[in-house]
């Protein structure tokens, strides 16, 4: 799962500062965060999120105990945010080349590979 994240990382400039600090930091607080929560529950057998609820404990003790939740969810926060007005941002981060496929219509190819067998596409049509 993680090989075919890091995959997708060819359609981003690598050599770009931001996309750096995005692809680092994420990756540091994937590792950290973690550790801490389940060294935590260690020491103390509960979790470090303590709310009145106690469901809504667990949900944000497994979300934060996992390493590519978090990971995923900082990096998706920081490519969000970080210089999001900046001019090559769009280029930096791999947008560019998802916007072709961002509409159905855009490829002519697409009806072709996407459609049903049999003329079952006339009564189950796609998007």
């Amino acid at each position: 799962m993680s090989s075919a994240g890091l995959g997708l990382l060819q359609f981003c400039n690598l050599n770009s500062l931001r996309t750096k600090f995005i692809l680092g930091f994420s990756i540091y607080l994937g590792l950290s965060v973690p550790q801490y929560f389940n060294g935590y529950v260690i020491t103390t057998g509960d979790g470090p999120v303590h709310s009145g609820s106690a469901w809504f404990n667990k949900i944000m003790q497994v979300i934060f105990t996992s390493p590519a939740t978090v990971a995923g969810i900082v990096a998706l926060f920081l490519d969000i945010t970080l210089a999001r007005k900046h001019a090559t941002t769009k280029k930096d981060s791999g947008r560019h080349w998802w916007a072709k496929f961002k509409h159905f219509d855009k490829d002519p190819r697409s009806e072709e590979f996407y459609s049903l067998p049999y003329g079952l596409s006339n009564y189950f049509p796609s998007v």
